[in-house]
């Protein structure tokens, strides 16, 4: 690994990790900013995508292709689906899914498109570090599906048709896309994701209140996991 990427997708995501770095490089690109750093020797640039599968794609490209990060990690908030997962909970994704995209008309299933696949895996080595990491701090981390999708799913009809059909154990707008850039682009990729609200609450519940304290868990097992892909 020679420059890491860190991704969110809202600006929220990442505060809690631009808090570690000092000495911060801003470059604005294609309407949005890259946080570059060094951290302990290593080069890391952190951005948010802003919401959704199009801007998570664009800044995922952009962190590879433009600035030639060779690794990528994705920390942000999703909605649990597994009745297991309570608020602040920590999941990796093994794989993930576009739940929204649905050429079921032609014959095909839900989330595939030809030359595509339902599912993208994420790196079973990166996935390894991360639980070593949660294991030595005493974490309870899940390993599970992760369903991507162009919209805040409030329904709970919805969420059960994306469990029943993907198996999905949370449910989120951005990490689908990045996965599929990466596996595109041979860039490894991890995403984390912690619990800010869950399938059996009133979708009515405000949202902003759980979001910094879930994003901030995010963030400080992130940086545990930097400091530890630096061994």
């Amino acid at each position: 690994m020679t420059k890491l990427a860190v991704m969110g997708a809202m600006e929220e995501e990442i505060e809690p990790l631009l808090e570690h770095f000092n000495d911060v490089k801003i470059t604005e690109f294609a309407k949005n900013k890259y946080y570059e750093v060094t951290y302990n020797g290593l080069e890391i640039v952190i951005a948010y995508s802003k919401i959704g599968k199009v801007f998570a794609s664009l800044t995922a490209s952009t962190l590879i292709e433009k600035f030639g990060c060779d690794t990528l990690l994705f920390s942000g908030v999703a909605g649990g689906i597994n009745p297991e997962l309570k608020i602040g909970d920590l999941i990796i994704a093994n794989k993930l899914c576009q739940h929204d995209l649905d050429i079921t008309a032609f014959g095909h299933p839900h989330g595939f498109v030809p030359g595509g696949a339902v599912f993208v895996e994420t790196s079973i080595e990166l996935n390894s570090i991360a639980k070593e990491v949660a294991s030595e701090n005493g974490l309870k981390v899940i390993e599970g599906v992760i369903a991507t999708g162009d919209q805040f799913v409030h329904s709970n009809e919805r969420k059960e048709f994306i469990e029943s059909t993907f198996k999905a154990d949370a449910l989120e707008m951005e990490g689908a896309s990045v996965a599929v850039v990466c596996d595109a682009l041979n860039v490894p990729c991890f995403i984390l994701r912690a619990i800010s609200d869950t399938a059996d609450m009133d979708a009515g519940f405000d949202f902003d209140e759980f979001l910094k304290s879930s994003a901030k868990n995010s963030a400080e097992y992130l940086i545990k996991i930097i400091n530890k892909l630096q061994q």
